[in-house]
């Protein structure tokens, strides 16, 4: 393909950053089919399980409606810039992220590959997520739901005792879902049907992402709106429900006090950070889909305002469904509490002035307990006071909410298969967009950057998807459920926050934050706010590199451990990683972190041996590249000199040499793919 004046000048430079993002010839690519396909496979990506089930728990224990404005204002001086810096570089370039960044210096095409290894981890667990939300649907089309009450043990008629010291739902989690080990050190083998709940979680996005952008971009009108429309319906008969507004007080009542924690402040930066899928590479993939004369910047600000209405709307149901809960387990504690006072009364172990009036609310049983129990009377009778918020404090996130305490409050909903059905349903279109999201952010940088892959992108996508399978069988064994949380926790926290702060000094500082701006408004036709240039250059720059700090003195300072599911006590209990375990979640960090340094060094060598070949030849000299035509400069010359300047031309003698190069790269062209076909059969 023949190259434009800009793209010469770039390849001019060796080991500097390119001299304008912006081709003149606008590079053939494919594109989405409206604005809207391209909005919703953002807000698909972006909006994902941690909405439904990692923000509700971080905004209950961390001050509520505090930990809301705490969110709001990270956001703003951090997610937005970051989340348009990623997109206006996607659509200016039009590469997938690891081109992007090969693009602004070759020094950096590490980022690219540190964000494609992070989404390959993701994906590999995420999509363990979706197969067990298959599995349960599977078994939501029965009635009564089976984790609504306890079965009886094998050839007995007793219940099983696992169940009764624990609850129908965390049974059924632990017991028939997972059918899960005592640690993470016994394997237990495979589980057969969560392999095939599996099987067809990858077989639904290999068919969803065949024909790139074309499939997936359709696949997204009802994976990312269906949840929605399921959200919006769980709110509404939420609200219906006994206790759903106390629920809801609970969670927006502010808690200023805690926001003096610096732990609060490194979880709302975190989840900020996740929630808007930064340094994925998926946003980029996608924008890089768009025109160049595409409104990046409402993008950023409409998917970003989305995103956190997704987060609020994911809040409110789940608070007012587990206001119900709570509200029924109370009144449930009140009835027994009443039946110990009355056999205490009647034993005369209590006088009959303990005995309250009939029917109370957990209100009135709440202040009635307060008053009777001054000096301790009725504790020493094991008698407790039940409220509402007690319950609501028991805070479990992550799988545990979505697969054990909704699963639960969804057996008192009338009709709870119906509602089971949708919920798990909407689980699985959640992980589906996302998914769709981390594997558009490995193919598309890969296929951009080889073009062999390029030429076989089905039978790529393909493999991709059968080796994501075949790797993800790991998590399938009795004991998988634990290497979910490993991964969870820390194949993408890290490296991601990593991946981000180079990107950040790349455009910011590298690249330049005003040429960044001129590229932007050339591509727009105005100018982006002089905020963000120094948000760029300072604000989001150090908030990460805060963030990265806290997170490393975090895991430096507290062992790292995992909740095992311990079987005859029927409880979570926290143990530590064994030693293997512990070296195989160093090595998660460091594999996805390793290319920024390895292919740095790597350029650094080549262009030092490109520097004494040009010893022996002229003071500029061609050398062909794989997939892009390299030029030198001479040696300590910089590309800001005169001779080397990108103004409106390209100096006469380079651009004499990059017709040269040009000539014999077209001459050969044919030879070079007859022995690529051969090389790849």
């Amino acid at each position: 393909m023949e190259k434009s004046r800009p793209e010469l000048e770039e390849e001019v430079t060796v080991g500097n950053s390119s001299l304008g993002l912006l081709p003149e010839d606008p590079v053939s690519r494919p594109s989405w089919g409206s604005k809207l396909q391209y909005i919703l496979a953002q807000v698909g990506f972006s909006v994902g399980l941690g909405n439904v089930w990692r923000f509700p728990y971080l905004c209950h224990q961390n001050g509520g409606g505090a930990f809301l404005i705490l969110y709001f204002l990270l956001l703003v001086i951090i997610g937005i810039p970051l989340f348009f810096l990623e997109l206006a570089a996607g659509q200016s370039i039009r590469q997938g992220s690891i081109g992007v960044w090969k693009h602004i210096n070759p020094r950096l095409a590490g980022i690219g590959f540190a964000s494609c290894m992070v989404c390959f981890f993701v994906a590999l667990y995420y999509n363990v997520i979706i197969g067990w939300s298959v599995f349960y649907i599977f078994h939501s089309f029965q009635y009564p739901l089976p984790w609504e009450s306890c079965p009886t043990a094998p050839n007995q008629t007793e219940e099983a005792r696992e169940c009764i010291r624990g609850s129908p739902a965390t049974y059924f989690w632990y017991r028939k879902a997972l059918d899960i080990t005592d640690s993470i050190e016994e394997s237990g083998g495979l589980n057969g049907a969560l392999v095939g709940c599996l099987f067809l979680a990858w077989v639904v996005v290999c068919f969803s992402m065949i024909k790139g952008i074309k499939s997936s971009g359709k696949v997204m009108y009802f994976s990312s709106i269906f949840p929605y429309v399921v959200l919006l319906c769980f709110l509404i008969r939420g609200l219906l429900l006994e206790g759903a507004v106390d629920g809801i007080r609970i969670m927006f009542t502010p808690k200023l006090e805690i926001l003096k924690d610096v732990q609060v402040w490194r979880q709302a930066a975190t989840q900020v950070f996740f929630a808007l899928g930064l340094g994925f590479g998926s946003i980029i993939a996608y924008s890089s889909y768009n025109s160049r004369t595409n409104n990046c910047h409402f993008d950023a600000i409409l998917v970003s305002f989305i995103n956190f209405m997704t987060s609020i709307l994911a809040t409110l149901v789940v608070f007012a469904v587990l206001g119900f809960r709570a509200n029924i387990i109370t009144q449930q504690c009140i009835i027994e509490n009443m039946k110990a006072l009355t056999s205490l009364i009647d034993g005369d172990s209590l006088s009959a002035d303990f005995l309250p009036a009939k029917n109370l609310s957990s209100t009135d049983y709440s202040l009635w307990y307060q008053q009777m129990n001054v000096n301790g009377t009725l504790e020493q009778y094991k008698i407790e006071d039940c409220r509402v918020e007690n319950e609501m404090n028991k805070g479990v996130e992550g799988t545990g909410l979505a697969f054990i305490i909704f699963t639960e409050a969804m057996t008192l909903f009338p009709a709870s298969p119906f509602w089971s059905v949708l919920f798990f349903f909407m689980l699985q279109n959640l992980g589906l967009s996302t998914m769709l999201g981390n594997m558009q952010g490995i193919i598309t940088p890969l296929l951009d950057n080889f073009t062999a892959l390029r030429k076989r992108k089905l039978f790529f996508t393909v493999v991709c998807c059968i080796v994501g399978f075949l790797l993800g069988l790991i998590f399938m064994q009795r004991s998988g459920n634990y290497f979910v949380t490993m991964f969870d926790d820390y194949s993408a926290t890290l490296p991601l926050i990593i991946v981000v702060i180079f990107e950040n000094v790349a455009v910011a500082w590298i690249y330049g934050a005003d040429r960044f701006m001129d590229d932007i408004e050339e591509m727009l036709g105005w100018r982006p706010w002089l905020i963000y240039k120094y948000t760029w250059k300072y604000v989001s720059l150090l908030g990460m590199l805060t963030l990265l700090l806290a997170s490393l003195i975090r895991i430096c300072i507290k062992y790292p451990t995992y909740r095992a599911w311990n079987m005859e006590k029927a409880m979570e209990m926290y143990l530590e990683y064994p030693p293997w375990a512990l070296a195989l979640l160093i090595g998660l960090i460091i594999v996805a972190s390793l290319p920024i340094p390895v292919l740095f060094f790597k350029q650094v060598l080549k262009e030092r041996w490109q520097g004494k070949s040009m010893e022996t030849f002229a003071q500029c000299s061609y050398h062909q590249g794989e997939t892009t035509d390299d030029m030198c400069v001479p040696m300590g010359q910089s590309p800001a000199d005169s001779q080397c300047q990108a103004n409106d031309s390209v100096p006469a003698d380079t651009e004499e040499l990059a017709e040269k190069g040009k000539l014999l790269t077209e001459d050969n062209r044919e030879q070079v793919e007859e022995d690529k076909d051969t090389l790849f059969g």
